[in-house]
């Protein structure tokens, strides 16, 4: 079983983090099902977040009789010390626990350090000496927010969107995250569903010691492929190295990555979807996407305000209203083929 250590945190876990976003789409009972599945057979990182709507909860109602034998990395998005307190006391009780593993501010748009007026990461601190948290940690979607949390010194642990059609520079945060000792926790490990074979994105996490993969589980196929790579990790070999050039020859890199923070669209649009479609039609079996439920949601994308909102929110800086009407255009040619 392929184990690691998060950084200087201490934490021993399998190299295969149970991302709990996806289980707020599903029931309690299927989610208990696919947690305790997951640690049944070896998984006991879990990664959710206090705005993932009842993903605490749902952890909280499968493992809390296990709590001692798991890892439990959850999220602020707290702009106070005020919000925080309340924050952490929701997520504590959703968990039904006492203490959290790692608590990670939830991508702030600049680094929380000491002394810098928010008083957010004063509170961090005093949540760590009441025992409430055990490690503090930062996620960010924003490559020179988490460059200068791994420089700062202040966090042992940094989630940031790692797979393998990251850049260079992506690369040389992981690099940086382990010469000083810090965990790397790679959310979009299959980017948002634009990577199809999971076998090849765990065979290239293979190669960093430091980073640990949370792969987003809604469903228990996608669950099974995961556990059965513990026992028979992939290799990263010649073949998976040259299906990797060629994904990103494919998409190269303007690409919506499906973080989803360029909601709420004043029209409603579902841009995490939409900015993709031309690569999901290619990538998975199109007839999924050309549903009349999603011949709608395209069709919105013609009520575009061009407010901007969607454009200056994206960590990516992606031109979103261009890459919207370029999907759409692209899905009609499909549509009346």
């Amino acid at each position: 079983m392929a184990q690691m250590t998060l950084g200087k945190t201490g934490i021993i876990v399998n190299k295969n983090g149970f991302g709990a976003l996806p289980i707020q789409r599903i029931t309690k009972a299927e989610a208990a099902f696919l947690l305790n599945k997951a640690y049944d057979n070896g998984i006991n990182f879990f990664d959710t977040a206090r705005f993932y709507t009842d993903s605490e909860e749902k952890i909280g109602y499968a493992l809390s009789g296990v709590r001692e034998k798991i890892y439990i990395a959850t999220k602020t998005m707290s702009l106070s010390a005020g919000e925080f307190w309340e924050q952490l006391r929701i997520s504590l009780e959703s968990l039904q626990t006492d203490y959290i593993d790692i608590y990670q501010f939830h991508n702030p748009a600049f680094c929380p350090k000491p002394g810098d007026g928010s008083g957010l990461y004063e509170a961090m601190l005093e949540a760590r000496a009441q025992g409430r948290i055990r490690h503090i940690g930062i996620t960010n979607h924003r490559l020179h927010v988490a460059i200068e949390a791994a420089e700062s010194g202040l966090y042992e642990t940094i989630q940031y969107p790692f797979s393998y059609l990251a850049t260079d520079r992506d690369i040389g945060l992981v690099k940086l995250c382990r010469d000083k000792g810090i965990g790397l926790i790679a959310m979009k490990a299959l980017s948002g569903g634009l990577i199809t074979n999971s076998a090849a994105a765990y065979a290239f996490m293979s190669q960093y010691d430091n980073v640990l993969p949370i792969w987003g589980v809604q469903r228990e196929t996608e669950l099974d492929e995961f556990i059965s790579y513990i026992e028979n990790p992939p290799k990263y070999d010649a073949a998976v190295s040259e299906l990797i050039e060629k994904d990103k020859k494919t998409l190269g890199s303007a690409f919506c990555r499906g973080c989803g923070y360029c909601l709420p669209c004043p029209k409603d649009i579902d841009i995490p979807t939409c900015a993709r479609m031309s690569l999901l039609l290619r990538r998975a079996p199109a007839g999924v996407y050309l549903t009349e439920e999603h011949q709608g949601k395209m069709a919105r994308i013609e009520e575009c305000l061009h407010c901007g909102h969607c454009k200056n929110h994206c960590p990516y800086g992606l031109d979103t209203p261009a890459l919207l009407i370029e999907n759409l255009r692209d899905y009609k040619t499909f549509v009346n083929k």
